[in-house]
């Protein structure tokens, strides 16, 4: 087993068996690597959908995506964690990619790659560029990384010795790489990308995800992560 995928669900039922499906198509063999789907204790058909696909099915017992990540995180057969979300278009190479890096790079704690939004909205689509344009810039002077939980990797051992993700309602996947960061090397490449759904932004309003976002990064990085406190952020349903 080279590379264990984590997914966080709650209440997918209605694109879930469309994002299992895809990968049937990816390059790495699917002996290679296990899906591992973590619960939030769905009222739908999420778990019985996803025991046709997944490895493992487990019911959350952690707070918040981030903790949901951490359960599948315990259960890996891996060394290599990949994770992701059921909204989410993954390109064929994906994991074969994920696994080169590391294999390559014994140095290489966590990886993380670019996220396309789904939508032909152009202010959207100019503001995923630009973040990816700054993800460049601040990983290659080593200033910070603004890692996605829908497109990350890193190595078991070293992301379990940090402590895991930790209990945020939001920013918990860029958090994680400020501790990452102390123990070993982080990469971001550009090439490694994935489609992304932007139902929370639409549900939510652009101004105020983008508000939210924004002011919730700036909170976490000069106030620590205890000041970063958005109510009932998390867990939605669409």
């Amino acid at each position: 087993m080279k590379i264990s995928v984590v997914v966080p669900t709650y209440n997918e039922e209605k694109g879930l068996e469309k994002f299992l499906k895809q990968f049937k198509n990816q390059t790495l063999p699917r002996n290679e690597f296990e899906i591992i789907i973590v619960d939030g204790n769905s009222t739908d058909k999420t778990r019985e959908i996803a025991a046709k696909y997944a490895d493992k099915v487990i019911i959350q017992k952690s707070k918040g995506v981030g903790g949901a990540r951490n359960d599948g995180v315990e259960i890996a057969q891996a060394d290599i964690i990949a994770t992701t979300d059921a909204d989410v278009i993954v390109a064929p190479f994906w994991l074969e990619k994920i696994v080169e890096h590391f294999e390559k790079d014994k140095e290489l704690v966590l990886l993380f790659g670019s996220n396309y939004p789904m939508t032909k909205n152009k202010i959207i689509r100019f503001f995923a560029g630009l973040k990816r344009m700054l993800n460049q810039i601040f990983a290659a002077f080593k200033i910070t990384y603004l890692a996605e939980g829908p497109n990350t990797a890193f190595r078991k051992k070293p992301f379990l010795d940090v402590g895991g993700y930790a209990d945020m309602p939001i920013m918990d996947d860029t958090e994680i790489t400020s501790r990452m960061r102390k123990i070993g090397k982080i990469v971001y490449d550009n090439s490694l990308f994935v489609y992304s759904s932007i139902r929370r932004m639409e549900k939510s309003g652009i101004g105020t995800f983008g508000f939210l976002s924004l002011t919730s990064w700036f909170k976490m990085m000069f106030f620590g992560r205890e000041s970063v406190q958005v109510k009932d952020y998390a867990k939605q349903e669409y």
